[in-house]
């Protein structure tokens, strides 16, 4: 077989899953693993020692021994610093740490596995990871990692290689989980609704569900004209996540897929844009929910649907991402925290999901999303300009590290209602900054 200088080979004494999935998924096509010396030393491009042993002219990373396990068992987890950068299973090759087995522990989302205090709403606390207790939250860790292993090894081969050859993508992302908030609701509801705020003495909520409600002025949830100027104007292509319920509940607000309003707004935007479910609440204890709501909502937009973000980021691995893959889907984009902004897998490039308890690469590609503004309001209590400052500041270090960089906003956030109109204008000032053409 010839030898491709622009590849990179890995030289490793094993060649398991975990050891396969991490190569594949930092260096894409780029990069292919051996077992032999002799492939090894006939390779006229860049080499990588994975192992204990020393061989001359070749880059070594001593593996910790993470990836050659099996199971799942607690880490000893002890942080320091490399290039200003937290790194941990310390070795003593040329690079001060398994750079694989670190990568592997946490975009794999190993500790997730671990015993574990869930928060208020059953999901992973983002107070449990190592991330979030080193201080490293913030950080696409593992794209930083490889642009400094990208420096070290073009010192030893040449300026000339590259192993990170992503470019920066920006994605906007929606969740409609209230489409409207008087517009196709029912009679009794909008009555209810008007007594509720009456009593409360809410008068500009009274008026302005009258005024919907008879036809003089739109739904105020109803942003979706001015969203589609925006993406025009800015040449950008979104993605949507609708919230198909079947039954309401305490946390299944929208309308129920049977409204015609509804389903018509389902229909015009995925004749359009990339179109994904939103599984509501309840189908994460009634299974059987996932698959009608998946069926409901490709009956309403006379499509398959692939894609897929968990309502209210309400997901355990790795039972929620087998029934993606049980009911077809093929990328989800629920990797994030719903209490704190961040990169939850400290990585901002899409990648295959590893199932770790069956050590098995799945096809389910998982693209991780680091701000959302519900996340900046509720949780971190930040005002609209708050938000708009943390924004920026993602968008940046996603764009250093030539990563994807994912928003996520509600409709009923980009109002042009006085306690949201800020918001509004935060989001369009940002667009018009960063994606003026």
């Amino acid at each position: 077989m010839g030898s491709n200088t622009n590849e990179l080979l890995v030289y490793s004494k094993e060649v398991g899953p975990r050891l396969s999935y991490i190569v594949k998924v930092l260096f894409h096509d780029r990069a292919r693993i051996t077992t032999s010396k002799a492939i090894l030393w006939a390779h006229e491009g860049a080499r990588i020692n994975y192992s204990t042993e020393k061989i001359e002219t070749v880059f070594q990373i001593i593996p910790h021994g993470l990836l050659t396990e099996q199971g799942i068992r607690e880490q000893s987890v002890t942080c320091s610093q490399w290039k200003d950068l937290p790194v941990f299973f310390q070795t003593n090759g040329e690079l001060p740490f398994d750079l694989f087995a670190a990568a592997f522990y946490l975009v794999s989302r190993y500790e997730e596995y671990l015993p574990n205090e869930p928060d208020q709403y059953g999901r992973y606390a983002h107070t449990s990871s190592l991330a979030y207790r080193e201080g490293f939250l913030r950080l696409p860790l593992v794209n930083c990692w490889l642009q400094h292993f990208e420096e070290a090894l073009q010192a030893r081969f040449g300026s000339s290689l590259k192993v990170c050859v992503s470019k920066f993508r920006f994605l906007p992302t929606y969740d409609i989980d209230i489409a409207y908030a008087y517009r196709h609701q029912p009679l009794w509801n909008n009555l209810l609704g008007f007594f509720r705020d009456l009593l409360q003495g809410k008068m500009e909520k009274v008026i302005e569900r009258g005024n919907v409600y008879s036809g003089r002025q739109k739904d105020p949830f109803d942003v979706f004209g001015w969203l589609d100027e925006l993406h025009a104007k800015h040449k950008l292509t979104p993605a949507y996540f609708f919230l198909t319920i079947i039954k309401r509940g305490l946390y299944d607000k929208n309308l129920l897929s049977n409204s015609r309003g509804l389903q018509r707004l389902y229909r015009r935007l995925a004749a359009v844009y990339v179109t994904g479910i939103h599984p509501s609440w309840q189908s994460g204890t009634e299974e059987e929910l996932l698959v009608s709501e998946k069926q409901t909502l490709e009956g309403i937009v006379g499509h398959k649907i692939f894609v897929s973000r968990f309502h209210y980021l309400r997901f355990h691995l790795p039972h929620s991402y087998r029934r993606l893959i049980a009911t077809g889907m093929t990328d989800d984009h629920s990797m994030a925290y719903g209490a704190a902004n961040g990169f939850r897998a400290s990585y901002a490039s899409p990648y295959r999901w590893y199932d770790l308890e069956k050590e098995e690469i799945t096809h389910l590609v998982i693209h991780p999303f680091c701000f959302m503004e519900a996340t900046a309001f509720f949780e971190q209590g930040y005002t609209a300009e708050e938000a708009g400052h943390e924004m920026q500041y993602f968008h940046d270090a996603v764009q250093k590290v030539n990563g994807e960089f994912i928003t996520l906003f509600h409709n009923h956030f980009l109002t042009e209602q006085p306690e949201w109109v800020a918001w509004r204008n935060m989001y369009e000032d940002f667009l018009e900054k960063n994606f003026k053409n």
